[in-house]
């Protein structure tokens, strides 16, 4: 990951919203004898007296939930939209050109729950997905008895206490303003995860370039 203080979102209410938004992460691990693991699942993300909990669920029998049981450190990964940035669109085009991207970095380690948290996190996961529908036929309530039953014992909940977290928000924040307004305007013009890199790019254009500061080009490192 990045570690340049100019790439880091510092505010962390906006890593809060990024959680809350992209919810499908990667959540990687290893066995005791190095063996890589990592999986793609919904995390609900809860604070518990300025301590974020990631609470989700995982097949049994798969080689992720076996290594979480022989070495229970984890990393989750959230990430966002992303999008090339084309050198050509600076103010100074002949250097290298780059992505804007936006990943938050959560670690701990996780602890598996009997059946009845499990229970308890599907209801919060459908009906959170579900957009608060109880009324909807596949939140957890009401799913048929024979379903559930058959399903349950083929999954497991699970939670990570985060001891750490880091973030990258590389939105071309190393760049003079010239280049940064058009960087905005040709990925806007893209459409897609570009012009949603775009949206964030505009959200800190003020701060990045307060009027009657002048930008000090050599202030950043490409």
């Amino acid at each position: 990951m990045y570690n340049l203080s100019y790439f880091k979102e510092n505010d962390k209410h906006i890593l809060l919203q990024f959680l809350h938004k992209h919810p499908f992460a990667l959540l990687t691990g290893s066995f005791n004898d190095g063996r890589q693991v990592a999986t793609q699942v919904p995390m609900l993300v809860e604070e518990n007296n300025e301590v974020l909990i990631l609470h989700a669920h995982i097949m049994k029998n798969t080689d992720h939930y076996k290594a979480f049981l022989e070495n229970p450190q984890a990393l989750a990964v959230f990430t966002g939209p992303n999008a090339y940035v084309s050198a050509s669109w600076y103010s100074n085009p002949h250097i290298g050109s780059t992505w804007n991207y936006m990943s938050v970095h959560l670690k701990g380690n996780i602890r598996f729950k009997e059946e009845n948290e499990l229970r308890a996190l599907l209801r919060k996961l459908t009906l959170r997905f579900e957009n608060g529908n109880s009324e909807s036929p596949t939140f957890y309530d009401n799913l048929p008895d024979e379903f559930i039953n058959k399903m349950l014992p083929a999954i497991v909940a699970f939670e990570i206490e985060v001891t750490e977290m880091e973030n990258v928000f590389k939105l071309s924040q190393n760049r003079d303003e010239k280049s940064y307004i058009n960087i905005i305007a040709r990925l806007e013009e893209l459409g897609g995860d570009s012009a949603l890199i775009a949206e964030e790019m505009k959200k800190r254009k003020d701060k990045l370039f307060p009027q009657g500061v002048e930008w000090d080009e050599g202030k950043f490192i490409s």
